[in-house]
């Protein structure tokens, strides 16, 4: 499509345009894809999402509309409220002051909390109008794509000047426009280009370790069958060649030679023992997967009354594997915690410290309430306890927008939010801000103060500090930040340090994220000569960040203590029980998430993944096998992304590492070789820890951990996270579960479980995954068994019928066996079975173990079922054919023939097959004892009636038993040979039970013989009061260490919204996941 703006976006290659796939088929692939997902045992599941959404595209000087599809590199586009963003595109103008746009990036990193986005000024100030956006001709520099979310580098080149070009700057896809009524983008990466596709993983073919175990079962039944049918052959020729041919009433008048004979009899006894494979198993499997996805979406203890979510499976194909887990990786913000921040204690000159009814501005919402503390602030007799609410009211980068009749605050981080809003709910709310101003409300008296500097937050100063002039005249710096730095730039004659650093110590130990705050008068003199170096440094061309620091450190000293605050990032309930009962499954649970490694700490005592007598080792202190928990550092060079093949190639080519501009990149890996040793030193040291938490990862090198674990450790894996950032780990694990939080809904649809909250994962894996591993493994263990024993009957009988591919039993009932007379009762053991019940299996997690080890069903167990079916098969021939030998029945007569036999064996499979199965039920129910007893009268029943008179009649050639069954079943000792086969048959097997459960009784056995009395102790247990606990030792919560860089440069460059007027406001906000 033509583009009317001269917009030039040049780039090394062509850029794609910004149609993507996101299907799994087209026309061409659904066939031939869906069939090679059957043949690989994965669910056929068709899923194809078509968004169609339309934005406006300038074409010959007019806004027209387009699909997504259409866009391309260098096309300029308007884009409305509420709209999704199509491409990447870089901001040139809004409808708000200054061209500042907010963005909701929910989908594209988990958080809900709003960003800014501001256009350059020269852009802001030129192409406003249709007509000025036509006439854009700027040529645009920039990296080539790539999959980092937080970084973007690039150069404007217009009208003879040059602008740099960041991350604040663009607006990527996935995100979505709010409280900006109208914007415009000039599109820099579309399609497959764009940041967020170069961070999805590609669709998996997921399948349970049982598909594959299945698969080699099959082959080696393949294997079975041709070795079993060629021996038979070679039988047949054999016998044709010294019996057959010298029989003159066996001859057919064919002139065929022996070994012709028995090539024709191989096919023969292909297709007679084909049930060896079993053909219906598949069908059999598929049926218990659905039955066993319904009662997951079907249990009410996962479902979350709230917000009204049950839990759902969204695939049937893996069930079974939920019984299997050894690692879990699970992200944190809104999977562990809840996403809310809540201020729970402070300490305020020394004092560790709400009714909220004389606060107009109080949210109803808040929580924390001292009484003494309220008295305190409204006596307003005590001024530290006034200048530390002061403090949150104005020292902070929020900003304010008017939203209806309400004031919205739009924070860097939820810990910022939480603050301003407890500050609100004492009495002091912050209203309004320009570039140069702050307004508040102290105790119902409006005041505005001067913003003289506003020196913001990042990662290496861990505070913020802001200047202001206070209308008398003062000029007051206003700081907070972790108690790591603040206590290095107090004055010595600051008081309450010891005081506070107590407070601080037992704030942590409740893990709580902790926060000092401080102030320090400053004379208009010293000011003056600060402000100076300060603009000095603000326009430095080179290492600006570096030299505002500098400047910083120059005024930030010689503070004057005021307290402390505690936020605490809600856990979610049931996280630490349930991380415990995890552990003792033996089930390892790794933490993944965006975070600093503070922040993450803390989360992992707060769940209880750590624990006081573990010993912490982090990225840069790790030696190899060392069996202690582990926190480690992203930066690992195993976590790098790959180079580019002609990059690798060029390295290997001249034998040498790449030229570094920084000392991280020598320790890179030198080649593949190299990196992936590294990897394996890696996975081993780190799965011999009792816990991993990798801190400061991006969605992608999630991915890379979960699949290390998967390459190195042939471990079952499963990922759980809520928000867009973890959908590539979901993907990439072999179980991948999403949680409908509060970030959307990416997470929860590339997911193959989801529910509502963190705590069901335990009644998720501990019962209905090992439910249905059990299940699993007992259905088809039994299954294979009833084909061998129902199967080689007629290999038995191949030695008493010359190999000549007879069948030994009615053709009838080798079509139904399989269907109507041994179906039934096995697919409800596979549906409802259950060693113990649900609340043993989360009493006693060490029930989980057998599945992790593949215990109940590997090659060991087919074996034992393929000898097991031959030995049945051995008795429902041989001791009917021995009573059928020499036998005279009640009226003289001898029923010895082929159909009478075939009656009695096929009863006594019967009655056989469905008394063991009935044997391996260890949860009775109604209708299992129905199943087994309709089955039994099912096969009387049609055996009758196509035995009868009548239907021969009807069909002569089809039902040639005539009243065989009448015959042979009126004689008694007939009926005390099918006695005698079937216990013959079933007594090994109940003295083999005996023995187990008695000599070699099993943890689920021991469970299942005291259940009643462990019954008893959990309703005693639940009658004691909860045990007291000791507090934790001291860390350090460091709450400044989470906080993301606020909007200083926003403020502080006379580019923000309007002044609003004061009315009553809410904060909504949330974690920044990773920065």
């Amino acid at each position: 499509m033509s583009v009317s703006s001269n917009t030039l976006c040049p780039s090394l290659s062509l850029p794609n345009g910004n149609g993507i796939k996101t299907y799994k088929y087209n026309a061409l692939t659904f066939i031939p894809l869906n069939l090679f997902e059957q043949f690989k045992r994965v669910a056929n599941l068709y899923f194809l999402a078509l968004l169609i959404l339309q934005v406006s595209l300038l074409k010959t000087a007019l806004f027209q509309e387009s699909k997504w599809m259409n866009i391309h590199v260098g096309d300029v586009v308007r884009l409305k409220k509420n709209g999704h963003i199509p491409a990447d595109i870089l901001l040139l103008s809004s409808s708000n002051p200054n061209s500042l746009c907010y963005v909701e990036t929910a989908e594209l990193d988990g958080e809900t909390n709003l960003k800014f986005k501001m256009g350059l000024k020269v852009t802001d100030e030129r192409l406003q109008e249709e007509r000025q956006l036509a006439q854009f001709d700027a040529m645009i520099v920039c990296e080539e794509p790539n999959n980092r979310l937080d970084k973007f580098t690039g150069t404007m080149c217009w009208r003879k000047d040059r602008f740099p070009l960041d991350l604040d700057n663009m607006m990527l896809r996935g995100c979505r426009i709010r409280n900006t009524d109208e914007c415009h983008g000039l599109v820099i990466f579309a399609g497959a280009d764009t940041k967020i596709m170069r961070n999805g993983g590609k669709t998996r073919f997921k399948r349970t370790k049982i598909d594959e175990l299945m698969n080699y079962m099959v082959y080696s039944i393949f294997v079975i069958l041709i070795l079993v049918c060629a021996g038979l052959a070679i039988g047949n020729s054999f016998w044709y060649e010294e019996v057959g041919s010298r029989a003159w009433y066996l001859k057919d008048g064919k002139d065929q030679t022996a070994s012709y004979r028995g090539f024709l009899s191989f096919w023969g006894y292909i297709i007679v023992l084909n049930t060896m494979v079993p053909i219906s198993l598949y069908v059999s499997v598929e049926v218990i997967r659905l039955g066993q996805s319904k009662f997951i979406n079907w249990d009410l203890q996962m479902y979350y009354q709230e917000k009204d979510t049950p839990a759902k499976a969204r695939t049937t194909t893996l069930n079974e594997q939920l019984g299997q887990i050894e690692y879990v990786f699970s992200d944190k913000t809104g999977t562990l915690t809840q996403n809310i921040m809540a201020f729970k204690k402070c300490t305020i000159a020394g004092r560790t410290f709400v009714d909220f009814s004389w606060n107009k501005y109080a949210d109803s919402k808040f929580e924390y309430v001292d009484h003494s503390l309220v008295a305190c602030i409204r006596s307003k007799k005590d001024k530290e306890t006034l200048e530390f609410f002061k403090l949150l009211s104005l020292c902070h980068t929020v900003m304010v927008e008017q939203k209806e009749d309400e004031l919205v605050y739009q924070a860097a981080s939820p810990d910022e939010g939480a603050l301003v809003t407890a500050a609100r709910n004492f009495g002091f709310v912050f209203l309004s801000r320009t570039q140069d101003t702050i307004t508040i409300s102290e105790m119902d008296q409006e005041m505005t103060y001067e913003v003289l500097a506003l020196l913001d937050f990042n990662s290496d100063r861990k505070r913020m500090s802001i200047i202001l002039r206070f209308p008398d005249g003062r000029i007051r710096l206003y700081c907070k930040g972790a108690d790591t730095v603040i206590y290095e730039r107090l004055s010595p004659n600051s008081r309450h340090k010891e005081v506070t650093q107590t407070a601080l110590d037992i704030f942590a130990n409740q893990t709580l994220r902790t926060l000092c705050l401080c102030y320090k008068d400053i004379s208009k003199q010293e000011f003056d000569a600060w402000a100076k170096k300060h603009k000095d440094a603000s326009v430095a061309m080179g290492n600006r960040e570096a030299a505002l620091d500098r400047v910083y450190e120059q005024i930030e000293n010689n503070l004057m203590m005021i307290g402390a605050t505690a936020i605490e990032d809600k856990l979610q309930d049931g996280v630490p029980e349930t991380i415990a009962k995890l552990a003792k499954a033996d089930i390892k649970i790794w933490v993944l998430t965006g975070d600093k490694k503070e922040t993450a700490e803390n989360i992992g005592y707060s769940c209880e993944l750590l624990t006081d007598d573990m010993q912490i080792h982090y990225g840069d202190d790790i030696k190899l096998n060392i069996r202690v928990s582990l926190s480690l550092s992203p930066q690992n060079e195993i976590l790098y992304e790959k180079k580019k093949k002609r990059r690798r190639l060029r390295l290997k080519r001249l034998g040498r590492r790449p030229a570094s501009a920084t000392p991280q990149d020598s320790t890179q890996p030198i080649d593949d070789w190299e990196k992936e040793s590294r990897q394996v030193d890696f996975v081993n040291m780190a799965c011999e820890c009792e816990a991993v938490i990798c801190c400061r990862v991006t969605p992608k090198q999630k991915a890379n951990v979960v699949s290390l674990v998967k390459k190195y450790k042939k471990a079952v894996t499963l990922s759980i996270g809520d928000g867009a950032n973890d959908v590539n780990m979901i993907k990439t694990a072999d179980i991948g579960v999403g949680i409908s939080g509060q970030e959307g809904m990416q997470a929860v649809m590339s997911s193959d479980y989801a529910f509502a909250q963190f705590r069901y994962l335990e009644r998720l894996l501990l019962v209905h995954g090992r439910w249905s591993y059990i299940r699993m493994c007992k259905f088809l263990r039994y299954f294979f068994f009833k084909n061998f024993a129902f199967t080689l009957v007629h290999f038995w009988y191949s030695f008493f019928n010359g190999f000549s591919a007879q069948v030994a039993y009615e053709d009838w009932f080798i079509t139904l066996y399989n269907v109507m007379y041994s179906s039934l009762p096995v697919l409800l053991v596979g549906l409802l079975d259950q060693d113990v019940n649900d609340k043993l299996s989360r009493k006693f997690p060490k029930l989980y173990l057998p599945g992790q080890k593949g215990a109940l069903f590997n090659y060991k167990n087919f074996f034992i079922s393929l000898f097991h079916g031959i030995f049945t098969s051995l008795v429902v021939f041989f001791i009917p054919y021995g009573a059928f030998l020499q036998t005279m029945g009640q009226d003289g007569e001898a029923p010895s023939d082929y159909q009478s036999l075939a009656v009695v064996m096929a009863s006594s499979l019967i009655f056989t097959v469905n008394l063991q199965i009935s044997l391996e039920t260890s949860y009775w129910t109604f209708v299992n004892c129905f199943a087994v007893l309709c089955s039994i009268a099912i096969y009387f029943g049609i055996m009758f009636d196509i035995h009868s008179a009548g239907i021969h009649v009807i069909f002569p050639s089809t039902f040639t038993f005539t009243g065989v069954a009448p015959n042979a079943l009126r004689q008694p000792y007939l009926w005390l040979t099918i006695i005698l086969t079937v216990g013959i048959s079933l007594l090994p097997v109940i003295f083999i039970q005996f023995l187990c459960k008695t000599i070699w009784p099993s943890v689920g056995d021991n469970v299942q013989r005291n259940r009643k009395k462990y019954e008893e102790e959990e309703e005693e247990e639940k009658k004691k009061p909860a045990p007291f606990q000791r507090d934790r030792r001291s860390r350090r919560s460091a709450y400044a260490f989470s906080h993301s860089r606020g909007y200083a440069d926003l403020i502080a460059s006379g580019r923000s919204i309007r002044r609003r007027p004061a009315v009553a406001l809410t904060y909504e906000g949330d974690s920044p996941a990773w920065h």
